[in-house]
């Protein structure tokens, strides 16, 4: 699939800057991470069937995802099924934790209550280079 076949779908990237986007993007190229979340405060960014384009860090589309299930939950209730499929580091429960209070911090909201949506996704194409 090219970018172009992908019309109007919404986008983003991974992370907050282009290093991470990369690092993260990899690990769901690889089928290792097969979830994300992010703060509530933040928005409800997709919804269960919703297709988006996801970016490397240097803003090209590298692939579409699917949402397959999104979970309204706390930081401190996020549980070592959800952190194993984060697919990052160990991918254990306390190294999600350390990575994402850090990252959440750095953002401004961390707190050990805040809320997230807490995302499954699926890879549905890779996209190729235009050209």
């Amino acid at each position: 699939m090219k970018p172009a076949e992908c019309g109007s779908l919404e986008s983003f990237s991974f992370g907050d800057s282009p290093e991470m986007a990369d690092e993260l993007l990899s690990l769901v190229l690889s089928g290792r991470k097969t979830a994300t979340c992010w703060g509530v405060c933040q928005g409800e960014q997709t919804h269960v069937g919703k297709t988006m384009v996801v970016r490397d860090g240097s803003g090209a589309p590298a692939a579409v995802l699917e949402t397959l299930e999104l979970v309204k939950r706390r930081f401190d209730e996020v549980d070592a099924a959800f952190a194993h499929d984060e697919g990052e580091g160990d991918r254990s429960l306390a190294y999600w934790r350390d990575v994402h209070r850090r990252y959440f911090t750095r953002h401004g909201i961390f707190a050990p209550d805040m809320e997230l949506w807490c995302e499954r996704f699926r890879v549905v194409a890779r996209l190729s280079p235009s050209g």
